[in-house]
């Protein structure tokens, strides 16, 4: 019997939730999802995650954030699923930070892994302006 978990995230936005997956080299598909609330039309993207065992996990729009759900009796990752929710939180949040910098006009120089598991990631901005 089938027992489904939803985890909690703070991953709102599905542009730098896929840029993360993509970076992480995890292979992933768009499904469109329609339903329908007091004659509303809502459109939802989830992000599928296919594992061996037929089970998917799946990154689904919940109205607030994208929640992952997964059986956790059919978890066929190589690592434990709070690794595997940490190293995306930790992409995500690099990917947020790199995206919303560039409307800033900033860019990234530098983005390093270091051996703690920490991140390294230096931007920089020109000034223009002239005097």
């Amino acid at each position: 019997m089938s027992h489904f978990t939803n985890i909690k995230t703070r991953f709102q936005n599905i542009f730098y939730l896929e840029k993360a997956l993509d970076r992480l080299n995890i292979n992933h598909q768009k499904r469109e999802k329609i339903t329908s609330k007091s004659d509303i039309e809502l459109n939802y993207t989830d992000l599928i995650i296919s594992q061996s065992n037929g089970s998917d996990i799946k990154f689904c729009w919940n109205g607030e954030e994208y929640q992952l759900v997964v059986d956790m009796s059919y978890w066929a990752q190589p690592y434990p699923i709070e690794s595997f929710m940490d190293k995306i939180a930790q992409r995500y949040a690099s990917e947020v930070i790199v995206g919303e910098s560039k409307k800033s006009g900033f860019q990234p120089i530098q983005y390093k892994e270091n051996v703690d598991g920490s991140n390294t990631l230096v931007l920089e901005r020109w000034n223009t302006k002239t005097l």
